[in-house]
C-alpha cells in the first residue's frame, strides 16, 4: 500500500467486488458524453440540407427525432453511470474506513495516542468522506470527457488545419489560466489541511477539557484558543480563495469563448475562398460542442489534485508500524500455563528516551503479583507491554513458554483482562458495556449472576432503568468508582487466565473500595494477577511485591521482607500510611 503505488490504482484495489461497477460508471459515462455530442452531428446535416435548398420536411422531421432521442440517452446514461459510480464509491469509503480502524487495533497504543484524536477523526471520518464526489461523479465523467473533444478536434483538423488551430486559441488560453490557479498548490492546500486538523484538535481538547476550564475560569483564554483556530482556518481557505479568484475566473470567461478566434479566422478564411460554408458552419458547431467536456475537464482539476492527498493521509495510517503477530499459533509453540516471564526488557516512547532498563520478571502461574513504586518509575509500562498494547524494544516476554509475539493477538487479548485507571464505557446501556467483556455468546442471566458476584447488581439496579441505564460518552453518567466497579464486573465476564489491574481503587472510596476488593477477591481465583497500586495497604497481602523505580527493578520480596530490607518501600510505606490515617481521622 505504498503510495507510489498510484492514487487511483489504490482506490480501485479498495472497490473490491464493486470493481465492475466503477468500470460500467466510466463506460456508460462515454456513452453519455457521445450522446451529447451526436445532435451536434444531426443539426450540421441540417444545415446542410438547408444550404444545398433541400425542402424535405420528413428529412428535417427524421433528423430532429434522432437529434432528441441522443439527448434522452445522454440523460439515461449519465444517470446508470451515476447510480453504479455511487455503489462502487460508497463501497470504496466503506473499505477505506474499516482498514483504517483495523489497523487501528493492530498499531501500538502509544503510536495511536501520539497522533491527535482530532487528526485521526478528521482523517477517518471527513477527509474520506470528502473523496466521494470525486470518486461518483469526477472519477467517470473525468475519463468519460476527455476522448469525444480529442475525436472532435481531429475531426476539424481533418475538414480544415487552418480551423483546427483555431478552435484551439482560447482553450489553450483558458488552460494557461487554470494552471495559473496552481502557482503554490501544495503550499496553499497543506495550509488548509493543517489548520483543519488544528481546529479539529482544539475543538476537542476545549469540548474534553471544559469541566477544568469552567473550574478554573479560564474560559476567555481556552476560547480564544479555540477562536484563534477557527479564523486560522478560515483564513488559510479566504487566502487561497482569493489567490485563485481572478485565474478561475479568466479561465471561466476565455475558455468558452472559442467563437472569438472560430468566426473571424473562418470568415477571412471563407471570403478568400479557402472553406466552403458547409464546412465553416460544421467547424462552428463542434468547437461549440467542446465546450462543455473541456470546462468540466479544467474544473474536475482541483478535486483530482485533492485527492491525492487525501489518499496520501490514508496510507500514512495503513502504513503506520503496527504490533506484528502471527494468524495462527504454531503447533511446535505449545501455552503451557499463564506464567510471565520478562527477560532483559528495554522500551522506550521516544527513541532518545528509554523507559524501561533491562527488566527481568518472573511471575508464576495464578501468581499475585504487585508492582509497586514511585510515579514514572514504569510500573503502568511494564503492564501494558504484558498486555501488548506495545511491542518492547529489546528483549522479549513471554507467557507459557511462548514468546507473545509469536501468539495470535486476538488469542492472547483472549487470554489477559486488563483494566486501567482511565475506565472507558461506550455511550450504550450498562447491559451492552458489560457484554463486551464476554469472549462468546452469553446470556443476560449468565452476565447478572456475575455482576451479583462482583457486587455491583445492586448499584446497577437502583439506577433508573437498571441495566437498560445508559450510561454517556466515556461513562460520564456514572461516578468514577463506579465505572471501575463496572471494570471489574466485565473483567470477571471476560474470565481470562491473565488479570492486570492498574490502579483499580484509584477512584473509589472506602466504601467502594471496600466493594471492589472483594470482587477481586473472587475476579483472581484460579488466575495469575498482577496489581498496580500507588495504595500500598491495598496489595500488602500479595504473594510477591515488585519495587520499581526508575525503570528498573530495585528488590522483589513479601510485604515484611521489603518493608525489613528496602529503605524507599519503607518510606513510600510509611508515607502512605500517615496519610491514610490522617485522612481517617478527618473522616471521622
Amino acid at each position: 500500500m505504498e503510495k507510489k503505488e498510484g492514487t487511483f490504482s489504490f482506490l480501485y484495489k479498495q472497490a473490491k467486488d464493486k470493481r465492475k461497477n466503477l468500470v460500467f460508471s466510466v463506460i456508460t459515462a462515454f456513452l453519455s458524453t457521445i450522446s451529447e455530442i451526436v445532435p451536434y452531428i444531426f443539426v450540421a446535416m441540417m444545415i446542410s440540407m438547408l444550404i444545398a435548398g433541400k425542402t424535405d420536411l420528413w428529412a428535417y422531421g427524421r433528423l430532429s427525432i434522432y437529434a432528441i432521442l441522443f439527448y434522452a440517452l445522454k440523460i439515461v446514461f449519465h444517470s446508470i453511470s451515476t447510480n453504479t459510480s455511487h455503489k462502487a464509491t460508497f463501497q470504496i469509503l466503506a473499505n477505506l474506513r474499516k482498514e483504517c480502524t483495523d489497523k487501528l487495533s493492530r498499531m501500538p497504543l502509544g503510536e495511536v495516542k501520539r497522533r491527535p484524536t482530532g487528526s485521526l477523526k478528521s482523517v477517518i471520518v471527513e477527509r474520506i468522506d470528502s473523496i466521494e464526489t470525486t470518486l461518483a461523479h469526477v472519477v467517470p465523467e473525468f475519463t468519460s470527457n476527455l476522448l469525444p473533444p480529442i475525436v472532435i478536434i481531429i475531426f476539424i483538423f481533418i475538414l480544415d488545419w487552418r480551423m483546427g488551430f483555431a478552435s484551439l486559441i482560447t482553450l489553450a488560453i483558458g488552460f494557461l489560466c487554470m494552471m495559473g490557479m496552481y502557482i503554490g498548490y501544495e503550499k496553499y492546500f497543506k495550509r488548509t489541511i493543517d489548520t483543519t486538523k488544528r481546529l479539529n484538535d482544539t475543538s476537542v481538547e476545549y469540548i474534553n477539557g471544559i469541566e477544568v476550564i469552567k473550574a478554573f475560569s479560564k474560559t476567555e483564554s481556552s476560547y480564544k484558543k479555540f477562536k484563534d483556530a477557527a479564523l486560522d482556518c478560515a483564513d488559510s481557505y479566504v487566502r487561497w480563495m482569493r489567490k485563485s479568484n481572478l485565474w478561475f475566473t479568466a479561465a471561466l470567461v476565455i475558455m468558452p469563448a472559442t467563437m472569438l478566434s472560430i468566426l473571424p479566422i473562418g470568415s477571412l478564411l471563407y471570403m478568400n475562398n479557402l472553406i466552403n460554408l458547409t464546412d465553416l458552419i460544421i467547424v462552428i458547431l463542434f468547437s461549440i460542442a467542446l465546450i462543455d467536456p473541456f470546462i468540466r475537464i479544467a474544473s474536475y482539476e482541483d478535486d483530482l489534485r485533492q485527492i491525492d492527498v487525501i489518499v496520501g493521509e490514508v496510507l500514512d495510517i495503513l502504513n503506520s508500524k503496527e504490533l506484528i503477530r502471527p494468524n495462527e499459533l504454531s503447533k511446535e509453540n505449545v501455552i503451557l500455563d499463564s506464567s510471565i516471564t520478562l527477560k532483559d526488557v528495554h522500551f522506550s516512547y521516544q527513541a532518545d528516551e528509554e523507559v524501561l532498563h533491562g527488566i527481568n520478571l518472573n511471575i508464576k502461574d495464578k501468581d499475585y503479583v504487585a508492582l509497586v513504586g514511585p510515579s514514572g518509575s514504569g510500573k503502568s509500562t511494564i503492564a501494558k507491554l504484558i498486555s501488548s498494547m506495545w511491542d518492547v524494544d529489546m528483549g522479549s516476554i513471554s507467557v507459557g513458554g511462548v514468546n507473545i509475539k509469536d501468539i495470535p493477538l486476538k488469542d492472547y487479548m483472549n487470554m489477559v483482562a486488563y483494566v486501567s485507571q482511565d475506565i472507558y464505557l461506550f455511550n450504550q446501556s450498562i447491559m451492552d458495556n458489560l457484554r463486551l467483556g464476554a469472549r462468546g455468546d452469553i446470556s443476560d442471566a449468565e452476565i447478572i449472576n456475575i455482576c451479583k458476584e462482583s457486587g455491583v447488581h445492586d448499584f446497577i439496579m437502583s439506577l433508573e432503568n437498571g441495566y437498560k441505564t445508559i450510561v454517556g460518552s466515556g461513562g460520564g453518567h456514572l461516578s468514577g468508582g463506579e465505572r471501575q466497579r463496572l471494570s471489574i464486573a466485565r473483567a470477571m465476564i471476560k474470565n481470562s487466565p491473565i488479570i492486570i489491574l492498574d490502579e483499580a481503587t484509584s477512584y473509589a472510596d472506602p466504601e467502594n473500595e471496600a466493594i471492589i476488593q472483594e470482587s477481586v477477591s473472587k475476579l483472581i481465583k484460579d488466575k495469575t494477577l498482577i496489581v498496580i497500586a500507588h495504595r500500598l495497604s491495598t496489595v500488602k497481602d500479595a504473594n510477591r511485591i515488585v519495587l520499581v523505580n526508575n525503570g528498573n527493578i530495585d528488590a522483589i520480596g513479601t510485604h515484611d521482607e521489603l518493608y525489613n530490607s528496602s529503605p524507599l518501600y519503607k518510606k513510600m510505606w510509611d508515607s502512605h500510611i500517615s496519610v491514610r490515617d490522617r485522612g481517617e481521622e478527618d473522616h471521622a
